[in-house]
């Protein structure tokens, strides 16, 4: 059991906390109201905002009659990304493109 570091008291162990407008796991101290994230849910989301603040130049290849598509290695890790993941795609304008897990 985790316990407050302010009061001293158990913390509760809540799903959904709010962490930069994302929802992740974390523990809750009912008297004092302070709020300890889980780490590695915490680093994720923190990865993930640094990486949308950049642009990724990717270099198209070629397999037989397939275009590939290489992702970096730190969008993948951020994203969840393994090899054999299912990603969707779809075209939004004439040059543009999303992709979404």
């Amino acid at each position: 059991m985790v316990r407050c570091y302010k009061c001293g008291r158990k913390m509760k162990y809540i799903r959904g906390l709010k962490f930069n407008q994302y929802a992740v796991d974390g523990w809750k101290c009912g008297d004092c109201g302070e709020v300890y994230y889980d780490a590695d849910q915490a680093q994720r989301i923190l990865l993930l905002n640094k990486l949308k603040k950049q642009k990724f130049r990717l270099k198209l290849n070629q397999v037989r009659s397939n275009l590939i598509l290489r992702i970096p290695k730190e969008v993948g890790e951020a994203m969840g990304l393994r090899n054999g993941s299912e990603i969707e795609f779809s075209l939004k304008d004439d040059d543009k493109i999303i992709i979404s897990t």
